[in-house]
């Protein structure tokens, strides 16, 4: 079954009256919002300042809501029965009261460290799925992706609370929630970022890697994660030389007509 035909299977359950049900009985409120508590009480700023937008049925998107406690927020689920819940920043007042406050009074003022993974990124190195579309062929691929950046976080920057979460169609997101990575500005994140980017120019590009040595050790980890499992999962599971097109297009990656493959 496709990812497109699994949506529409998705779309036949998701019902007001299922996702009533779901937001009654299943869904965590109050663990959730112990979470964006962190360790305060449920009523502090902490929570009651976060904002959070609702996707509701017939994508009618609802932004700045926010509320007191889980009760609240419980009460609000099983009435709207949100289609999708996004999590926002802390502001300096409650996000419900936006209107009544001037820009002065009214900003954010920390938010978790997302990184969002896709395997549409991917789609130039894998060849048993495109687009949307996973199978366990291709997830190996977020695996090598959570680890490397798992460590990366954890070695290189220091942040201890990393939640890895599956993002329900076609990757991953990490959140890291250390209160220092919570309080970033916007430069840090952004050059926390170019520090783990090193795929570069775009698609149609022959050459996205340029590597020097010795490695950075960041890179050497990635390196020793990756070829714990490379042979099995290049050759066997992605057979990629397994036609002209694909040996063509793994030769142009090749830097050096005289390089002595090992």
């Amino acid at each position: 079954m496709s990812n497109e035909e699994k949506q529409q299977v998705d779309e036949t359950f998701v019902t007001p009256w299922n996702l009533a049900i779901y937001y009654r009985r299943i869904f965590p409120s109050h663990i959730y919002c112990k979470w964006l508590a962190y360790g305060e009480p449920a009523t502090c700023s902490q929570f009651a300042q976060r904002e959070f937008s609702f996707t509701l049925e017939n994508d009618v998107y609802r932004r700045y809501l926010s509320f007191s406690n889980h009760m609240e927020f419980e009460k609000e689920l099983i009435k709207l029965c949100p289609e999708k819940i996004d999590i926002g920043a802390v502001y300096s007042a409650k996000p419900k009261d936006h209107k009544m406050l001037s820009v002065a009074q009214f900003y954010p003022i920390e938010r978790e460290l997302v990184f969002d993974i896709d395997m549409t990124d991917y789609d130039d190195v894998r060849f048993c799925c495109r687009g949307a579309d996973i199978c366990s062929k291709c997830w190996t691929l977020m695996r090598f992706a959570m680890q490397i950046m798992d460590r990366v976080l954890h070695e290189d920057f220091g942040f201890e609370h990393r939640l890895w979460i599956y993002s329900g169609r076609r990757g991953v997101h990490c959140w890291v929630c250390d209160q220092t990575a919570r309080e970033l500005q916007s430069s840090i994140r952004q050059a926390i970022v170019e520090h783990i980017t090193i795929v570069t120019g775009g698609k149609d590009s022959s050459k996205r890697v340029t590597l020097y040595t010795p490695l950075h050790p960041s890179l050497q980890r990635a390196r020793e994660i990756i070829l714990t499992e490379f042979d099995g999962y290049a050759c066997l599971k992605q057979d990629f030389l397994g036609d002209d097109q694909r040996i063509e297009r793994f030769l142009r990656l090749v830097p050096d007509d005289n390089i002595l493959f090992s």
